[in-house]
């Protein structure tokens, strides 16, 4: 299954925005990106940056400086626990100095390049991602390519048309809250669905057990007068599940019936009797500790004892006989 992935703009969304960044020593994160970043790992999104970086066709900063800004922007996530699983970035401007970037590219926003070349190489699913950005070109790229938008704009700032974004958020702590929530709830409805489809099963299985069964007890169908205009088969097919489940309660009735079936007044005296078997014979040893000389109640203690203890198998023969 391929990855769903949150893309962030950089300078505004992530970092603080001097205009044209030129060295590590610049690089503020902005409050809250790091706890956003965390939130959204747990929620197995990528977290990929893409950023238009003209001032590498300016002048204004080299490639090889960019990649120690953005090592720089790696280790304050790092410091914090959170990380980037990558950083694209488009150095081409059409009016660069430079004449190596001298040029348009599709990988520079709005145009989607940057996006599409993520995800194909990290398997990226867009339409299950989401862009973050400060800016309408984030915005545009991001529906180009296909995913769902988020635009971070202050509360003081004018509102964008109604065609812009799919979402407007103050700052990266609520376009993060945005996705948790949208995510949960899609994964609450799928969970529906899945236990819809788990009890339709359920359901089948159910019915498929009681149909062996009534097989096993080879029940013969039941013989039932068709409504007018009903055909019989039809009433035959409604009745069916009706029989099987009163056949399934007479076997559970059955069950219970046999369960209780050894009970009989026969080993209830049996049991009864065997108590003062217990009795007479303890009696008859208190008896013959205490005895003075005359051991008369001691003998007739172990003589009701011997012919309780008879009766008690008199009434297990009987019962086992039965």
């Amino acid at each position: 299954m391929a990855n769903a992935a949150v893309f962030f703009d950089r300078d505004g969304t992530l970092i603080e925005d001097p205009g044209y960044l030129n060295h590590p020593d610049q690089v503020k994160l902005l409050d809250g990106v790091a706890e956003a970043l965390k939130e959204l790992k747990l929620l197995d999104y990528r977290a990929i940056v893409v950023t238009n970086q003209s001032g590498v066709a300016r002048g204004i900063v080299s490639e090889e400086m960019l990649g120690r800004i953005h090592d720089r922007l790696g280790e304050l996530l790092a410091r914090k626990g959170a990380a980037l699983d990558g950083i694209y970035y488009c150095p081409y401007h059409p009016e660069g100095v430079i004449p190596k970037y001298r040029q348009d590219s599709d990988w520079r926003k709005p145009a989607p390049g940057m996006l599409l070349a993520a995800a194909e190489e990290m398997e990226i699913d867009l339409t299950r991602s989401w862009v973050i950005g400060d800016s309408l070109r984030d915005v545009e790229a991001g529906r180009r390519a296909g995913c769902r938008t988020i635009l971070l704009q202050p509360a003081n700032q004018e509102e964008t048309g109604t065609d812009g974004p799919d979402y407007v958020a103050v700052n990266i702590r609520e376009a993060a809250n945005m996705i948790k929530k949208l995510h949960r709830s899609e994964q609450d409805d799928a969970s529906t669905e899945d236990a819809g489809v788990e009890v339709e099963s359920a359901a089948d299985q159910e019915y498929s057990v009681t149909a062996i069964e009534a097989e096993e007890l080879r029940i013969e169908p039941v013989q039932t007068e068709s409504a007018p205009g009903v055909h019989d088969q039809g009433l035959a097919d409604q009745d069916t599940p009706r029989l099987l489940t009163e056949i399934l309660e007479q076997l559970k009735r059955m069950e219970k019936s046999q369960m209780f079936g050894e009970f009989s007044i026969m080993r209830l005296l049996a049991g009864i009797v065997q108590v003062f078997v217990v009795f007479c014979l303890l009696m008859a040893l208190w008896s013959y500790m205490r005895s003075d000389g005359q051991i008369t109640a001691t003998h007739t203690a172990l003589g009701f004892g011997v012919v309780l203890q008879t009766m008690a198998l008199t009434f297990y023969i009987m019962q086992g006989r039965r």
